[in-house]
């Protein structure tokens, strides 16, 4: 059965010259979400960080694991906005397969050691136009992700906007910490929204990022769902939260009513040893708390994507917020994590800097060789410095946390002598 929910202008391929094969079975949604699960890009991602180091036990969450869960939580949206929603029906819904390539490829982007990395990369990168995760991700899919000749995997236009959480460029924007777009990534965002201006009232900032296809609303409340209630889930595990230090904390803050009982509830849970199937269980009371509204904006009346939006009930949202500023308080800013963080920051400005002192400065006279005979073939052709400080941050963003630590260690560790080892 057709979707009438989608038109030509949704599946429109970002190079229609490489259009979908003769006898496709699959939906450009299918496609799009295949590719994702079929990338080294995303396998990598079972060794990236998503709250403690990977490898560090088998039971955390990866980035992987956490994608997964994103996707699951996606679909189970779509599945209730379509069996509740009166806007939705039979032959018009939200495809519950662009979301879930939404969601698997959401933290693609995303560089070793965590958000720490992403930090620590953004600080390199500040005078070559900055380091984003989303940005990243985006980059990868348009034209990094599939071979080191610098070829994306071709995405329809509503699976591209539906990872862009995002839509302001760093030079807009006059202090881009984070949540921003690369300069030369205007192209693809005039792209995805087919040449349109924004209206004078989303400016660069958070009026224009909060500008968002259904699909990615979606997504970005499935992502919430997941790292509020599961990174609270790690940090039980791990020990970070423990009975007192919840009591004392709670002691500390001005809790509102509801926020004092989410603290009870979660301390009585943890005495009866059943604190993550209570967190799971709030997993389905976020799920029900999302529901649609129809919108109008200048871009309604070209997709079904933008007609509507995504309501969130207020008290799971305020929920969802107490559980990621317990986890910042306790888990993140703990003397343990940042200790963590300190030393993934210095491997990482080490590895950046012997890798621009060798490619990026115009100065540079080592002729060691330090990355793939491919890697470097793109650095040589690459036009100027800021040219080759992307790659070079490509090259670091890429890796997982192992493969940085064990670069780290063959550049720098006198001790570490093995040949072998070159993943």
């Amino acid at each position: 059965m057709e979707n009438r929910f989608y038109n030509a202008f949704d599946e429109e391929l970002l190079d229609p010259a490489q259009g979908v094969r003769e006898g496709e079975y699959r939906t450009v949604f299918e496609i799009n979400r295949d590719r994702i699960i079929h990338t080294s890009a995303f396998r990598r991602l079972q060794s990236k960080t998503q709250v403690f180091l990977s490898g560090e036990y088998d039971f955390y969450r990866t980035r992987l694991t956490h994608s997964i869960e994103v996707s699951q939580i996606g679909r189970s949206i779509c599945a209730k906005l379509r069996r509740t929603s009166d806007l939705l029906g039979a032959d018009y819904f939200i495809d519950p397969d662009l979301v879930e390539a939404a969601c698997l490829a959401h933290d693609l982007g995303h560089p070793p050691f965590g958000h720490a990395g992403e930090r620590t990369l953004h600080r390199l990168m500040r005078g070559y136009g900055g380091f984003e995760g989303n940005a990243q991700t985006l980059r990868m899919l348009t034209e990094t992700i599939f071979s080191r000749q610098h070829s994306g995997m071709n995405p329809c236009r509503a699976f591209l906007d539906s990872t862009l959480k995002y839509k302001s460029l760093y030079s807009e924007l006059s202090r881009p910490e984070h949540h921003f777009l690369y300069d030369p990534q205007h192209r693809w965002l005039d792209w995805v929204l087919g040449g349109r201006d924004f209206p004078l009232e989303l400016p660069p900032g958070p009026a224009r990022d909060g500008f968002r296809s259904i699909e990615c609303q979606i997504m970005d409340w499935a992502d919430d769902t997941a790292y509020s209630l599961n990174d609270i889930a790690d940090g039980i595990n791990a020990g970070f939260l423990t009975l007192e230090t919840l009591e004392r904390w709670g002691a500390s803050q001005e809790l509102s009513g509801d926020e004092a009982d989410h603290l009870v509830r979660l301390l009585r849970s943890m005495r009866e040893q059943r604190a993550e199937v209570r967190l799971r269980s709030r997993i389905g009371r976020f799920i029900d708390a999302a529901s649609l509204e129809l919108d109008v904006n200048f871009m309604s009346p070209h997709t079904n994507r933008y007609r509507y939006r995504l309501a969130v009930l207020e008290e799971a949202k305020r929920e969802a917020k107490f559980y990621k500023r317990m986890a910042l308080h306790l888990v993140f800013r703990s003397r343990q994590l940042q200790q963590l963080e300190a030393k993934c920051d210095r491997m990482l400005t080490m590895l950046f800097g012997a890798l621009s002192d060798r490619y990026v400065t115009e100065t540079a006279e080592s002729q060691f060789r330090l990355l793939s005979e491919g890697e470097e073939a793109a650095l040589a052709a690459a036009s100027g410095d800021w040219e080759r400080a992307r790659l070079v941050c490509d090259v670091l963003s890429r890796m997982t946390d192992g493969a940085a630590t064990r670069t780290w260690r063959r550049l720098f560790d006198a001790d570490f002598r093995s040949l072998v080892d070159f993943s």
